[in-house]
C-alpha cells in the first residue's frame, strides 16, 4: 500500500495513539490523517512524539458530522479507514446510552456513508477496517471461548452499539460490496490508558494510597491483550486481512479481576518500594454493576493460522512494563486526572491552523 493515505478515527485515544504511531514511525510514504473529537478520553500528549512528522495530520473533529467527515474524503482521497473512535466505558454507557448511539452507530454509519460515496467507481485496493470488541458476544460461563462464529449477545448499552455497528459495517460489505474487514479484541491495557479503567484506576489509587474498588467478589474473568500487541495485529488485518472477513483478537490470558488486581498489588509495592501486602489493603468490594458479564475470553486460533499473529508479551511482563510507565508519567497521569490535559490542544494549535 505504498504511498496511500489512511484516515485513522479516535487516533488520540489510548488504542488510536499506538497505532496512529505504529503507522506513522513504520510507513513514512504514508499519510495518516488522525480525527479525534478530544473528548475526555482523546488525549494529544498521547502523541507528542511524532505530532511534527511530515506524514501525519491531526485533525479535530466529530465522526458524526457528516458535512466534515465528507469533506475529509473529498480532500484527502482515503484509501482506507482505521475505525477506532467509540465511547467504550460500560458505567458511562449505563449512564447515558445515547452518547454511544450518537458515537458507536451513527458515526460509524456516517464512516460507511462516506467510504461508499468515494470508494463505488474505484473500490480497488480500498479498506474499511472497523475495530470492534468481545463485548459484542455477551458472557460465558466458567468454560468455553468466543470464536468468530458465536452468536451475538450484547447485555450493555456499549456492546449493544458495538455490535449494532458491525452489523452495519457487514451490511455494507454484503449490500454495497464496499471492502470491509473487522476485529474484536478483549480487554487491552498498557501505557496512555484512561484511568477510568481497571488497571490505570488502581495504579492512580495505590499511588495516591486511596481505596481500590472492585465490583461484587472480584469473581468476572476477562481475557487481557497488552495494546502494541493489539495494534501489531491490526497494523497485519490492515495489511494481509481477507475483505469480508471478521479475526478474534485476544491474549490467551484469562484473569479473575481480584487475582490480577492482588499480582498488580504486589507489582506496585515492589516498584514503590512499599512492604508487601501493603496495597493489597487499599482493595474495596463494592456493589456489582447492573448487566456484568461473567467471562470472557478469546479464541484467537484464526487470526494466527492465516495471518500468523499472537500475542507477544506476556502478562506479567506487560503488567511490569504498564506500571513502570505510569510511575515514570506521573505528570501525564496527574493532568488526565485534574483535567489539564485537554488544555494541550488549545496550547498547541491556538496560533496555528490545524492542517
Amino acid at each position: 500500500m505504498a504511498g496511500k493515505t489512511i484516515l485513522i478515527t479516535g487516533g488520540a485515544g489510548f488504542i488510536g495513539s499506538h497505532v496512529v504511531r505504529r503507522f506513522v514511525n513504520n510507513y513514512p510514504d504514508y499519510q495518516i490523517v488522525n480525527l479525534d473529537k478530544l473528548t475526555y478520553a482523546g488525549n494529544l500528549e498521547n502523541l507528542k512524539d511524532i505530532e511534527d512528522k511530515p506524514n501525519y495530520t491531526f485533525v479535530k473533529g466529530d465522526i458524526t458530522d457528516e458535512k466534515l467527515v465528507f469533506s475529509l474524503f473529498e480532500k484527502y482521497q482515503f484509501d482506507g479507514v482505521i475505525h477506532l473512535a467509540a465511547e467504550s466505558h460500560v458505567d458511562r454507557s449505563i449512564e447515558n446510552p445515547m452518547e454511544f448511539i450518537k458515537t458507536n452507530i451513527i458515526g460509524t454509519v456516517t464512516l460507511l456513508n462516506a467510504a461508499r460515496k468515494y470508494w463505488t467507481d474505484n473500490p480497488e485496493g480500498k479498506l474499511f477496517y472497523h475495530i470492534s470488541t468481545d463485548e459484542v458476544y455477551g458472557s460465558l460461563e466458567d468454560d468455553g471461548f468466543f470464536t468468530e462464529q458465536t452468536p451475538y449477545d450484547p447485555r450493555s448499552p456499549y456492546s449493544a452499539s458495538k455490535a449494532s455497528s458491525d452489523h452495519f459495517v457487514r451490511a455494507y460489505n454484503n449490500t454495497y460490496h464496499l471492502p470491509t474487514v473487522i476485529t474484536n479484541c478483549s480487554n487491552n491495557y498498557g501505557p496512555n490508558q484512561f484511568p477510568e479503567k481497571l488497571i490505570p484506576l488502581a495504579i492512580n489509587n495505590i499511588l495516591n494510597m486511596k481505596h481500590i474498588p472492585i465490583y461484587g467478589q472480584g469473581t468476572n474473568v476477562r481475557d487481557w491483550l497488552y495494546v502494541e500487541d493489539h495494534a501489531r495485529a491490526i497494523d497485519l488485518v490492515f495489511h494481509k486481512g481477507k475483505i469480508g472477513e471478521t479475526y478474534n483478537i485476544g491474549g490467551n490470558n484469562t484473569w479473575k479481576n481480584i487475582d490480577l488486581i492482588r499480582l498488580l498489588c504486589k507489582v506496585m509495592d515492589q516498584e514503590l518500594g512499599r512492604d508487601p501486602g501493603t496495597s493489597e489493603k487499599l482493595i474495596t468490594f463494592v456493589k456489582d454493576r447492573p448487566g456484568h458479564d461473567h467471562r470472557y475470553a478469546i479464541d484467537a486460533s484464526k487470526i494466527k493460522q492465516e495471518l500468523g499473529w499472537e500475542p507477544e508479551v506476556d502478562f506479567e511482563t506487560g503488567l511490569r512494563k504498564t506500571v513502570r510507565w505510569y510511575l515514570g508519567n506521573q505528570k501525564w497521569l496527574k493532568n488526565v486526572v485534574s483535567g489539564e490535559y485537554q488544555k494541550y490542544y488549545e496550547k498547541q494549535y491556538k496560533n496555528r491552523l490545524v492542517k
